[in-house]
């Protein structure tokens, strides 16, 4: 099955596998240093600000604005220059990021860290396009599965990046933290070399001469609209929970090594389901996967609201992890159908640029709602997101169930006139 897969796209078993297993490492260095950065920066920025703790969040902010921005031009200039290329643009975005942190801290400037975190946004833009690099070169039947492999990688930040971050915060003392952002460049230098492996054959002139449908079009698919829906809720719900959960463990009495450890379960939920999630997708249909992702996600919130002990955080953020991965692979995999190759670097431009619109939003108002209306408010925003995440699902699977009585009607009609 394999060989007839892959040869759908013209590429050789062997290396598509070689290129998911590459991919997948890239991811897992990718995360952990996504994770040095979560477990780290929104603790760095609240040292280096005085009282008015509020904009304690606006690196993390900041840096998924740096992923909304750099989203499109990325994609359309990996289009151009192929995937390779754009991934060690990235890794070197990603070093240049950790040396200005570094250096921020040092000099006590909070304005410094936030522009290491902007780098590091752009970094990531690149990154999180591992994912469809991987589905670019696989047949229609292995695509849900060689996404989610890739996404997998990111199991080994679940327990490499918060240590990593435990490791190396005391490399530079007395000047905490910055030892993290040494890690960061260490870590971004190796997947820089690795992906030197990659080989992913690049869009034919025609298809690279061709824009294909008009965006407007494509956007009125009941699959896209689906698609952009589950990931846009589903990592804006994560983002806004996860962002203040070091705040909010810190306002409860709780230490770094305590929010290293909660994150550390996040990370580990957020990436160990991508194990079976392209099999479940394969098997179940990627509607129902969207929908239990949505429920878990809901979950979530209830934990929280249930109390503020260890253990509320460190289950509600597992089960916002595994909800996460269940809406964002399953958009990502629902996303690969609505488009033909001269169409993808602009459909999947425009849906990352809109999940990280979110996630730039979400992690903004993560950060004053931790300081103003609180813990409880952040949780209940969480539930009417989700249930329109269900909902739209629910509407996807019905949709194309009378699409495909519709088809079975004419088929049959057109039988009997023949």
């Amino acid at each position: 099955m394999a060989t007839a897969q892959d040869q759908a796209t013209g590429i050789s078993p062997n290396r598509v596998r070689w290129n998911v297993a590459l991919l997948a490492i890239t991811q897992a260095l990718f995360m952990c240093v996504m994770t040095m950065q979560i477990a780290t920066t929104p603790l760095a920025g609240h040292a280096l600000l005085g009282v008015d703790k509020t904009l304690a969040t606006l690196p993390l902010v900041l840096n998924h604005v740096g992923i909304m921005l750099t989203t499109i031009p990325a994609s359309l200039l990996m289009a151009r220059i192929g995937r390779r290329a754009g991934f060690s643009i990235g890794t070197l975005l990603s070093i240049a990021s950790g040396a200005v942190s570094v250096a921020a801290i040092y000099q006590q400037s909070f304005w410094g860290l936030c522009a290491g975190a902007l780098l590091q946004g752009m970094a990531a833009a690149f990154a999180w396009y591992y994912r469809f690099a991987a589905a670019d070169t696989a047949g229609e039947a292995f695509r849900a599965k060689a996404i989610s492999l890739v996404m997998a990688g990111g199991v080994v930040a679940g327990f490499a990046g918060p240590q990593m971050a435990k490791w190396a915060v005391g490399w530079l003392d007395p000047v905490v933290f910055a030892g993290v952002y040494v890690m960061v460049m260490v870590v971004s230098a190796i997947s820089f070399i690795i992906i030197q492996g990659i080989r992913i054959p690049p869009l034919s002139v025609e298809d690279q001469q061709s824009s294909g449908r008009p965006m407007r079009e494509i956007v009125r698919q009941p699959a896209y609209i689906v698609a952009l829906t589950s990931s846009m809720f589903g990592y804006g719900v994560m983002t806004l929970v996860m962002s203040a959960t070091p705040l909010a463990m810190l306002a409860c009495g709780f230490h770094f090594n305590d929010s290293a450890a909660v994150i550390q379960g996040h990370v580990v939920a957020m990436f160990l389901p991508a194990f079976f999630t392209g099999s479940l997708i394969v098997r179940f249909g990627v509607a129902p996967i969207i929908m239990t992702g949505a429920v878990i996600q809901i979950g979530c919130a209830l934990v929280n609201l249930a109390g503020v002990d260890f253990m509320n955080f460190f289950i509600a953020n597992v089960f916002v992890g595994i909800g996460w991965n269940f809406t964002y692979v399953g958009g990502s995999t629902l996303l690969t159908t609505t488009y033909k190759p001269a169409e993808r670097a602009k459909v999947q431009a425009s849906h990352d640029f809109m999940v990280y619109t979110t996630t730039a939003t979400a992690a903004g108002l993560s950060g004053v709602l931790q300081a103003g209306p609180g813990w409880s408010v952040i949780n209940l925003a969480a539930l009417p997101l989700m249930l329109a995440v269900f909902l739209a699902a629910l509407w996807l699977m019905r949709y194309n169930k009378r699409e495909a009585l519709a088809a079975a009607r004419r088929n049959n009609a057109t039988a009997a006139a023949e």
